[in-house]
């Protein structure tokens, strides 16, 4: 098992992705779901995977509301026992502490990770720039996010692997970075834009790397972790 991967179910069909889960559990530490598998079935999914063999899930649905509105969401979130889940960093510091709040209500050993999203990797500069007018530099806004997430006690954040190491320099050794956007060399970008492959990312300082459709559609994942330059771990 390599467990810096975490693969991403990208699928509404919960049989698919439970058969997918199956397969893959001996080979990745987690597994992330998102909208498309939860809106159609509910967070009950959660325990399905859990019962086909997934022992850490990540919940990304990106939270974004006021403070209460968030609070509530992680705190029915965080009844299914989930590993870590997502909210987006700019809904400010009263939100993010709300989050943390109910987070840690849940006890030590059962609360989920907290990580922040500050800039999705499939926006490039000249869209953060012309179509939501956002002056920074694209870095800059990345780091600025990402210090404001640790600042209120999120464990960690997500980072394109373009960013990972000026975060990693700004925060330090502890928060976690997640990194999408990983793929191999020749390999298609599909819809994201600031991507690279896994060893970069490595080298960077991410922590755990979000690997999706080449791995969840692979019939041989080790041959597949190995073209990453993914070796098992134990």
């Amino acid at each position: 098992m390599n467990h810096h991967v975490i693969c991403s179910l990208d699928t509404g069909n919960l049989q698919h992705a439970k058969e997918t889960v199956t397969r893959l559990a001996p080979h990745v530490g987690a597994f992330k779901i998102g909208h498309a598998l939860t809106l159609g079935n509910g967070l009950h999914v959660v325990e399905e995977l859990r019962e086909a063999g997934a022992k850490r899930i990540f919940l990304d649905l990106k939270f974004h509301d006021i403070p209460n509105t968030v609070a509530l969401a992680v705190h029915e979130a965080a009844k299914y026992g989930v590993w870590m889940m997502t909210v987006h960093i700019s809904g400010g510091p009263a939100m993010l502490q709300a989050a943390v709040e109910q987070a840690r209500s849940f006890g030590e050993d059962q609360r989920p990770l907290l990580v922040g999203v500050s800039v999705l990797t499939s926006l490039d500069e000249e869209t953060l720039h012309r179509d939501l007018g956002i002056n920074r530099p694209l870095e800059s806004q990345v780091l600025e996010l990402s210090k404001m997430a640790i600042d209120n006690d999120l464990d960690g954040v997500v980072s394109s692997p373009h960013e990972a190491a000026a975060i990693r320099n700004a925060v330090g050794h502890s928060p976690i970075i997640v990194t999408p956007g990983i793929r191999m060399a020749d390999a298609a970008t599909h819809d994201q834009k600031r991507v690279a492959d896994a060893k970069t990312a490595l080298a960077n300082g991410s922590s755990y790397l979000v690997i999706g459709r080449a791995l969840s559609e692979s019939q041989d994942p080790l041959a597949t972790l190995a073209q990453f330059g993914l070796m098992p771990e134990n």
